[in-house]
């Protein structure tokens, strides 16, 4: 299945760069790439687009028409998934993206993304309505509330938290295991725990997983 995509960025190096990168993915189409976040609705409004890729940083103040476009992306077009990028971790823009739930969301840093396939399972995993977190972000959104007591994620092990923090991310099973150096069946009794403990219940394995990442970012937000 081809992913059509809308890209924005308002650096023409950065665009062109990217551009050039996505258009050598086979399953990857790029309908409409755009400088600016009026230009980006307008496209996502004609493309009905599987997902979106965008600068955090937009004109006119550079500041978060990023993160306020997601956001209205999300709310317009459900089935649009979206990954915002960001140069480095900006907590408060994070929260802000993810208060309101993490499902087909991305939120990754440039400089931590070393290959092209880790920005592609990004984009599937956010059209898919999972979610894709820089580990640096999960990192800061656990830490938030690591020492208050009324956080579900004190009652979680230091593995769970591990396994929790990849699937955060977008990885699969297989990926963590080889991530975190166990097997899979180890993976799938610690994310069995981690449902357990956050309480759950039976809806369906991708469902839960986004469930349990929404879980621990409510704690820290």
């Amino acid at each position: 299945m081809v992913l059509r995509v809308v890209f924005a960025d308002d650096n023409y190096l950065v665009r062109e760069g990217v551009s050039a990168l996505l258009g050598q993915v086979d399953d990857i189409e790029l309908v409409e790439i755009v400088d600016d976040p009026a230009a980006l609705l307008k496209a996502v409004a004609i493309h009905k687009p599987d997902a979106v890729l965008t600068d955090i940083r937009m004109p006119p103040t550079h500041t978060t028409e990023g993160i306020v476009a997601a956001k209205q992306i999300r709310t317009q077009f459900p089935a649009t998934g979206v990954v915002v990028l960001s140069q480095y971790v900006e907590e408060d823009y994070a929260f802000e993206l993810l208060e309101d739930g993490v499902a087909g969301l991305g939120y990754l840093l440039k400089e931590r993304i070393t290959q092209l396939d880790e920005l592609v399972r990004a984009l599937h995993e956010v059209s898919r309505g999972g979610s894709a977190l820089d580990p640096k972000v999960v990192e800061g959104l656990m830490a938030r509330k690591a020492s208050e007591q009324e956080s579900p994620l004190l009652g979680l092990t230091e593995k769970e938290r591990a396994v929790l923090e990849c699937m955060a991310t977008g990885r699969n099973n297989a990926t963590i295991a080889k991530t975190l150096y166990m097997s899979e069946r180890a993976v799938e009794k610690h994310i069995s725990s981690v449902f357990q403990k956050l309480r759950l219940v039976e809806e369906g394995e991708l469902n839960r997983r986004v469930m349990a990442v929404l879980a621990y970012v409510e704690a820290t937000s």
